[in-house]
């Protein structure tokens, strides 16, 4: 059997073929996809064993093509082997045949005890599909759309928050579909996600402009002067599209799965990141630091439901020019470590974070500015660490093709590592959550009875010990770089 594996893995490496594209059969085919194999060359088996924490999650480790029941059993034995948990996808154009794919999948996850994951965000495409009827609505009748969200070639027809309700039995009917056939299938569902981003009532941008032109947003908000008041009327309406469409009709039928969204999570009351479809409008409540202007951001997370924290640490161009440190990592560190804590501090104890991260510079423009540096490789590593220690129970990377191998192995490498304190991280408190305004030494730390997991990670020149307080207790927290500490509490 080995030796088997080993050829099938060799055999595999030798073809590009796209991500979840049906191989070809015959001899000299390989069993799944380019960017399986990949994951498969990138990430090496766990020196620890994984237990009963959630598995590491990747993009690039979805849809692995047209499988076999013994050849799905193969390819998740060696990605659990990794601590790699295997994704399929609902494709409501092709549902038929994507979830012929996906419960070969599920029935030999099943089989094998282990998650069975899917990516649900086809079934929630969309809310705003162009029908005129869900626009906005001008004084003269006709009706108009908010334009401000499209993105790259992408046009997005974001419409009117008050005109989905004809949307919602359809977008509910495709989710329905795929998990009433798991259902009579027997087979569970333990991880739902979604990446449901530019669709659905969004109030920054100009969606505020948009919705102070229509006459039916007019109607229904009492207050639309107020900018606190149109925010929390519109992502009342996205709650509540999520936990009808997509979270009631995954729980109701497996009441144990974690469902969640990309970027929905609890949090302090404030976002410290753009995606890449989003822009600062003035007027608009925030916070500033610096160059930067971190947005008011309404509590939506418990009234969607979702029984996972999906917050998106990613390496965000603009972010580069936001702050003025002279330690170039620090920029970014700084940025994606408070995103990081604001969901690990304020997500309950029973819902996991399932945390989204990227290394490589996210969304840069066509013409760059060379002063932009990269994030490293080692400062990007250490970063990783200290959401461990922050509240991340795992990570979800996203990256793009031509980016796997580098991302995964090292979101990976970390992630192994990490199984070595399995106890601390799937039992201990995290006990810090502050990040430092200047660069110089970071603290985090995980408390388990008395005993206390710590990393330490230096920016500048300064070694000298660093008292955190724990409890009652003031620790000494000593520098060693690369290192994590065990420190004995009275």
């Amino acid at each position: 059997m080995r030796a088997w594996v080993t050829c099938l893995v060799i055999w595999a490496a030798a073809v590009v073929t796209p991500l979840g594209a049906a191989e070809p059969s015959g001899a000299g085919a390989p069993a799944w996809s380019a960017r399986v194999q990949t994951v498969l060359d990138a990430a090496k088996p766990l020196q620890f064993p994984r237990q009963g924490r959630l598995p590491l999650y990747l993009w690039p480790a979805s849809n692995p093509g047209d499988l076999d029941e013994a050849t799905a059993t193969l390819l998740l034995k060696e990605l659990d082997r990794r601590g790699v948990g295997l994704v399929s996808s609902w494709t409501p154009k092709s549902r038929d045949e994507s979830l012929r794919r996906a419960l070969v999948v599920a029935r030999a996850q099943q089989e094998l005890g282990l998650h069975v994951n899917v990516n649900a965000s086809a079934c929630l495409n969309r809310f705003f599909n162009g029908d005129p009827a869900t626009a906005h609505v001008d004084d003269s009748g006709r009706p108009f759309w908010d334009e401000s969200f499209d993105a790259g070639k992408s046009k997005h027809t974001m419409g009117c928050p008050f005109a989905l309700d004809g949307r919602k039995p359809p977008i509910r009917e495709q989710v329905e579909t795929f998990a009433e056939a798991y259902q009579a299938a027997g087979v569970p569902l333990d991880f739902v996600f979604v990446d449901w981003e530019i669709d659905g009532p969004i109030e920054f941008n100009r969606a505020y402009e948009a919705s102070q032109r229509c006459t039916r947003c007019r109607e229904h908000i009492e207050h639309l002067d107020n900018f606190l008041a149109f925010q929390k009327a519109l992502r009342e309406i996205r709650s509540q599209l999520q936990h009808d469409a997509l979270v009631e009709p995954i729980l109701s039928r497996f009441p144990g799965a974690l469902v969640g969204n990309y970027a929905v999570y609890p949090h302090d009351g404030y976002r410290y990141w753009y995606d890449y479809f989003e822009y600062f409008v003035d007027g608009q409540p925030h916070l500033e630091d610096q160059r930067a202007r971190y947005r008011l951001w309404a509590n939506e997370f418990a009234a969607t439901g979702y029984t996972c924290a999906m917050p998106v640490a990613y390496t965000w161009y603009p972010t580069w020019s936001w702050y003025d440190f002279d330690v170039p990592d620090y920029r970014w560190f700084y940025n994606m470590l408070l995103v990081a804590s604001n969901a690990g501090r304020h997500a309950p104890a029973n819902v996991p974070v399932i945390s989204f991260v990227h290394w490589h510079t996210t969304a840069p423009p066509e013409s760059s500015d060379p002063a932009v540096k990269q994030f490293s490789e080692a400062a990007y590593q250490e970063l990783l660490w200290h959401m461990l220690l922050r509240g991340t129970d795992t990570f979800f990377l996203w990256c793009p093709r031509d980016e796997d191998a580098e991302e995964v192995r090292l979101v990976a490498e970390v992630y192994a590592a990490a199984q070595q304190y399995g106890e601390f991280l799937e039992r201990g408190v995290p006990v810090r959550f502050d990040v430092p305004k200047q660069p110089g030494p970071v603290v985090s730390a995980i408390r388990l009875n008395d005993r206390l997991l710590v990393r330490r990670t230096d920016f500048g020149e300064s070694r000298a010990p660093v008292e955190i307080a724990v409890g009652s207790q003031t620790i000494s927290i000593e520098s060693h770089p690369g290192e994590m500490q065990i420190v004995a509490l009275q």
